[in-house]
């Protein structure tokens, strides 16, 4: 339904020979007390337009944007935080505590005695040996130490990948994923040379092999977080951690520890359903 727009009084000029009525004048007193009630005719007013009411200062205007909105026809852009890719105490507490006791130990391999630093490294080697008498012990002992110090690239990506896994998905998510690849390629790089000993095709030395680090870890969780990443973020990451340990394999320094990292790659992709639904119910945790 249209809305009824009101009419404007004008005043239309008098015909010519048209007589105008007697102006009987004003009324009096005691008619004028009996017409206080009734509304007196006007002739026609210009009516002025309403002046600008100007707003205070801190009053938007209807046509501005709302505060932290983009304007119109610009693309929103998402704050860079580069101090997320490190841990906190508060927002990543568990890979934090970690980098803090990984940091220690480093720093007193780098000081300490070598002959010292030799002896630990000897017993908390996940060797075929130790996994027999103390699979536990050594096991956890290994996930101590850093293999090359607090400067190699494994260190390196312990702190990015393993803070961005926990963000994503919590620090018991994160440090299971990392424990499930620490043990599980510990164990399919040892036991096949301990059934090669068995057999006769190595010999007894190679049953204390020296085996320590957080490299089976570090790959095992950047596999997995491949998986909670985009796709122009998920496969440069896994060519370029694949291609390096691709490249290690084929130099054929250390074949078994290089075989170790392929399959600690590979155990964390085989995670990726595990970790999207454990990201799932972080969110929901975090809203909740």
């Amino acid at each position: 339904m249209e809305p009824t727009a009101r009419a404007a009084t004008t005043a239309s000029p008098t015909p010519p020979g048209t007589s105008l009525p007697h102006d009987p004048g004003p009324p009096s007193p005691e008619l004028a007390g009996l017409l206080d009630g009734v509304p007196r005719q006007r002739g026609p007013v210009a009516h002025a337009a309403p002046a600008a009411v100007p707003l205070p200062a801190d009053v938007p205007s209807a046509d501005a944007p709302a505060p932290g909105r983009p304007l119109p026809g610009t693309r929103h852009l998402p704050a860079l935080r580069p101090w997320r890719l490190l841990p906190t105490p508060t927002g990543t507490p568990y890979t934090f505590g970690y980098a803090a006791l990984l940091t220690l130990t480093s720093l007193f391999a780098a000081k300490a005695d070598p002959g010292v630093v030799h002896t630990l490294y000897q017993a908390s080697s996940t060797d075929v040996a130790h996994l027999v008498r103390t699979p536990v012990l050594v096991l956890v002992a290994s996930a101590l130490w850093i293999a090359g110090g607090l400067l190699s690239p494994y260190a390196v990506c312990f702190l990015v990948v393993l803070t961005a896994l926990e963000r994503r998905t919590g620090g018991a998510r994160a440090l299971g994923v990392f424990l499930l690849g620490h043990v599980l390629a510990t164990l399919a790089t040892e036991v096949p040379v301990g059934l090669a000993v068995l057999v006769g095709h190595l010999p007894d030395s190679s049953l204390h092999r020296l085996d320590y680090g957080i490299s089976f870890g570090v790959a095992t969780s950047t596999g997995a977080l491949a998986g909670l990443l985009t796709p122009w973020l998920r496969w440069p990451l896994l060519v370029l951690f694949g291609g390096m340990v691709l490249q290690d394999l084929i130099a054929f320094t250390d074949p078994m520890t290089n075989w170790g990292h392929l399959i600690a790659l590979t155990i964390g992709i085989a995670t990726w359903p595990l970790v999207r639904r454990g990201r799932a119910a972080h969110e929901a945790s975090a809203r909740g």
